[in-house]
């Protein structure tokens, strides 16, 4: 590659003048052979202009990322799509760890992660030298080397980071070799404070940080080499600061590398106190060092930070981030008697001097508050900013106190007096930040429980009239936190504000349109619930004023740029999707609001916001529910050409609509050719393309629900092409058990539908790669496959379909074939059935137990010698005698009865209560064989056990019962009784006592 016309290309790109003919010749260029290494030739090189080196860097960085591992052609598609050649990729990692050492900052910030593209795909397989290469330079007499390696090792350590244990092999065997070698590194280093020494100092953490977040190696860190490690974090969290940086801006402060050493060596002792080192609080493996780490290290650590505490209060500078972790490490801290024993005597003046002074409103927040009181909202509600505020930190350090070590309930009864003398009258204050913070105090002892009615009748009163009459914008934020909490948590409370409802209401949509802030449309959304007969009169013009906010978000210029707007956006639609159900019995007022969610709905779609589709498919589905609008019947057109462009991943999420359009209206269905050949044009596409085995199961069981639905209704048409396309989807490759059965359901619905149809079809159908007719091996597939039909839909139609199976008077000799395995399936599904009644009993139970137990803890307090946690210590060491893990297979099994499937939402006209019963069909249906043909009869019931036939026994014996019980309820009924509250096959039963025969 010429190298000179790359460089002028890169120039190009720079001015505006030139930029499209230039990028036009580096498109042209890319695929070209060496064209990427001589990108790495230009970044590298001193000769050329910085900023062309800068621009060859982000086009290298671009290339990598998108084009260096091989990939594999579209489904159909003969052509492999473009990555960069294997000698240019190794010309690449030949040179680029050289690149990063020898680059400027702003260059090597994208080498960096051109390192971390390769190291993901190619370590270690195609790349395992990467490790030689970086401790080379390591062990470099040269310290100007030593930041570009432990960048490179940085990106090695993060491409692991989030990894499991047993995935992280690949980076243990390195870090065997790296880990003693920066130990031994930042040892020679902290004496030194300069920029430099402390900027290696900075790195060296980040990498043991990233090494240590989610799991800790072990088998790297003995206890001698983790006490190396413990003193090197103490003393650079302990040593001074240069005194001279107390000249930056006190803005600017944070940003020092001296101070961002401490914030990481702190991030570090908190991270592993609170996720190794905390006994009772930890996995098993981590039960002897947790012992070890609070026996060893907890008090010293927490010794320098008091210090730094203690600083903070004498008045002397300490970094933001510093200051949240040294809170994060005592909030642990307060659990364990041995530490809570060196913090109590310093509690008091942590609480009044650095706590309160952390807590307190400052002049920044003031100038906020009063230049961008809307920024000021968006500050105050970001959870990211939550995240390393040390007023949070400080804010759960205190709560924690209060909670754990018996200080709450010296107060608990004055806390009413308190709100009384102190609170209410600062609701009234001219200062507006007090009375948000006293709207703040309301919301947080919502839950009290008030002696004194007028004074929770006030609490509620002084809400309402800050959220309504108060002219500060974050007052009146706070106080529709505030008011919802008291709602919620008082009954009395919401009776006092039943006859407010509409100008509450009215004035939470005001604020959510000035505002835009995510909690308070949370706050409409739990309103709408609480007061769902009130919102009914109210709900259209909330729906609209809602869609006007949801448009002007969605129209406005920086909707692209600013995440919190899509979060808030998400949260109109969310709530209208609540107004929907609340009013879903009031007819006359759905109709309006449906008017109103068509225009938003029709404005996602036309401007393609593909992120909520999901919203707007969720509305679709609300408005279909009950019944579905001429309008309503357009729209499934609209999204049909949505699907064809862009959007056939989102299938599932259509799907709840979709079985709507079949099952709520089937009369306009059927009246349509166009309605059912669209829902086929789609499965068929989802079944045919690579939307994922997930969806292809959604489109298998619409085409299931469809013929389910018009049996006896006249859709013989449709059954062999249904029955077509999934039996060819099963030719090519499956994954999942669900996804075949899901398919051969479809088959078995069609037998169901019409038994001479499918066997007709199964004749004439030819399958590619498979000569001759399918019957037997879709007969075959099916019985070989019955174990795994879960779920009680799927194995009673499975039930169903081999009931009809037996019964057939013209037997396809495939089916003889099978004889000996038909009764033996069935009475296994029915074991099936039985399993899931008894686990759904179970599992009622123990969800009683827990949330009766969460109760108790949620109550509990420790006193001020004794351990949180010892208790759960001592629970967690008896699990481990009958072990965690059966513990754990008992929930997995439990799970896996009672979520079999998550198709079996999409209810058909077999799940009824008044439809088919499984086991009077199949009982019928063998009574049937017994008095038609008894050789057959023979057949069918010679290979069973004596188990079997006990089994057998139980099913006609349940079968006589519930037919029983289905002719004495529909006796009542017609003697116009009183109607039995139908509670579905599982619950009336329980399978486990039906008496068997002797």
């Amino acid at each position: 590659m010429d190298l000179n016309r790359i460089i002028q290309a890169l120039k190009g790109t720079i001015d505006p003048k030139l930029r499209i003919a230039a990028e036009n010749e580096l498109n042209q260029s890319y695929k070209i052979i060496n064209f990427a290494p001589s990108l790495l030739r230009i970044i590298v090189s001193d000769h050329v202009e910085f900023p062309v080196r800068q621009a060859a860097a982000i086009y290298l960085k671009n290339m990598v990322t998108q084009y260096w591992p091989d990939r594999e052609p579209p489904p159909g598609e003969a052509i492999f799509p473009f990555n960069i050649h294997e000698n240019d990729r190794q010309q690449i990692r030949d040179n680029i760890v050289e690149g990063i050492i020898r680059s400027p900052d702003l260059v090597r910030v994208q080498l960096t992660m051109c390192l971390r593209a390769i190291i993901k795909y190619d370590f270690p397989g195609h790349w395992p030298a990467v490790v030689d290469k970086i401790d080379y330079y390591l062990q470099s007499q040269s310290s100007g080397s030593w930041l570009g390696s432990l960048l490179c090792l940085y990106q090695l350590v993060k491409t692991y980071e989030y990894k499991k244990a047993e995935e992280r092999e690949p980076l243990i065997a390195a870090m065997q070799i790296f880990l003693p070698r920066i130990q031994q590194q930042i040892m020679q280093l902290l004496p030194d404070s300069s920029h430099c020494s402390v900027l290696l100092q900075k790195q060296i953490l980040k990498i043991f940080y990233a090494l240590v977040q989610y799991a800790l190696p072990l088998q790297l860190v003995n206890n001698q080499t983790m006490t190396a490690w413990m003193e090197i974090f103490r003393t650079i969290i302990d040593r001074t600061v240069p005194p001279e940086t107390l000249q930056i801006d006190e803005d600017d402060r944070p940003e020092l590398v001296w101070w961002k050493c401490k914030k990481w060596a702190l991030h570090i002792v908190a991270r592993l106190f609170e996720r190794y080192g905390s006994p009772g609080n930890v996995t098993k493996e981590y039960f002897e060092f947790s012992e070890f780490f609070l026996k060893t290290y907890a008090v010293g650590i927490q010794q320098v930070l008091l210090k730094i505490l203690d600083q903070y209060r004498q008045k002397e500078y300490v970094a933001p981030r510093v200051l949240q972790q040294a809170f994060n490490y005592l909030n642990q801290g307060i659990v364990h008697s041995v530490t809570w024993k060196q913090m109590k005597p310093h509690i008091q003046n942590i609480s009044e001097d650095v706590i309160f002074s952390v807590m307190c409103y400052k002049d920044e927040d003031e100038e906020l508050w009063q230049e961008d009181p809307y920024e000021y909202i968006r500050m105050k509600f970001d959870i990211f900013e939550d995240y390393a505020s040390p007023t949070t930190a400080a804010q759960t350090l205190l709560y924690t106190a209060a909670k754990k070590r018996k200080e709450k309930s010296l107060f608990k009864d004055q806390m009413e007096l308190l709100l009384q003398n102190h609170v209410f009258p600062l609701l009234l204050s001219n200062l507006g930040y007090l009375r948000a913070r006293s709207c703040w105090v309301l919301h947080t002892f919502s839950s009290l429980k008030f002696h004194n009615e007028l004074n929770l009748r006030n609490a509620v009163e002084l809400a309402k009239k800050s959220l309504i009459e108060d002219k500060e914008m974050p007052v009146k934020v706070e106080a529709a936190l505030a008011l919802q909490s008291l709602i919620s948590n008082q009954t009395q409370a919401k009776e006092y504000m039943k006859p407010h409802v509409r100008p509450i209401m009215q004035e939470l949509l005001h604020i959510v349109r000035e505002t835009e802030n995510d909690d308070v449309t949370n706050v409409i959304q739990k309103m709408i619930c609480e007061y769902s007969q009130e919102v009914a009169s109210i709900a259209v013009d909330m729906t609209q004023h809602l869609a006007e906010i949801f448009g002007k978000v969605l129209q406005s210029d920086e909707y692209e740029e600013i995440e919190d707007k899509t979060v808030m956006a998400m949260g109109i639609l969310h709530t209208i999707d609540t107004i929907l159900t609340v009013v879903e019995d009031h007819k006359e007022v759905t109709q309006q609001l449906e008017n109103i969610c068509l225009r938003i709905i029709d404005l996602v779609l036309q401007k393609h916001v593909i992120e909520f589709y999901e919203e707007i498919l969720s509305l679709a589905y609300s408005l279909t529910c009950h019944g579905i609008s001429p309008q309503m019947w357009q729209l499934l057109g609209i999204l049909y050409e949505v699907f064809q462009q862009d959007c056939f991943e989102y299938f599932t999420d259509m799907m709840p609509l979709l079985h709507n359009y079949v099952t709520i209206d089937t009369d306009t269905l059927l009246s349509n050719p166009k309605h059912l050949e669209i829902l086929f044009t789609m499965c068929r596409k989802v079944l045919c393309g690579d939307a994922g085995e997930d969806a292809e199961c959604h489109a298998a069981k619409l085409l299931e629900v469809i013929i389910l639905q018009c049996k006896g209704r006249g859709i013989d048409q449709c059954i062999p092409l249904f029955v077509q396309l999934v039996l060819e989807r099963l030719t090519r490759g499956v994954k999942t058990s669900e996804l075949r059965t899901m398919c051969l359901q479809v088959a078995i619905a069609a037998l169901y539908y019409n038994p001479d149809l499918l066997l007709h079809t199964l004749e004439r159908i030819q399958l590619p790669h498979n000569p001759g007719p399918v019957t037997v091996q879709f007969i075959n597939q099916w019985m070989n496959d019955t174990d795994c039909f879960l779920g009680h839909h799927d194995r009673k139609m499975c039930i169903i379909g081999m009931s009809i199976l037996l019964e057939l008077q013209n037997r396809p000799p495939a089916v003889d074939a099978v004889v000996g395995q038909i009764v033996p399936s069935i009475l296994f599904l029915f074991l099936g059935l039985k399993q899931v009644c008894a686990t759904r009993q179970l599992v009622n139970r123990e969800d009683r137990s827990k949330a009766e137990k969460a109760d108790m803890e949620e109550n509990e307090e420790i006193s001020s010698d004794e351990e949180e946690t010892n208790v759960t210590a001592q629970a967690m060491q008896s699990n481990n005698g009958r072990g965690e893990d059966e513990e754990e297979d008992d929930d997995d099994w439990d799970e896996e009865v009672l979520e079999e499937t998550a198709l079996e939402g999409f209810s058909t006209p077999l799940d009824l209560d008044n439809s088919v019963d499984e086991y009077q069909f199949f009982t019928q249906a063998l009574l049937t064989v017994q008095n038609r043909d008894a050789a057959w009869y023979q057949l069918l019931m010679a290979p069973l056990s004596e188990d079997q036939r006990r089994a057998l026994q139980e099913v006609y014996t349940l079968a006589e019962h519930r037919r029983t019980v289905a002719e004495a309820k529909k006796k009542i009924e017609q003697q116009g009784g009183f109607t039995f509250e139908n509670k579905g096959v599982l619950s009336a039963f329980n399978l486990g006592t039906v008496p068997g025969s002797n």
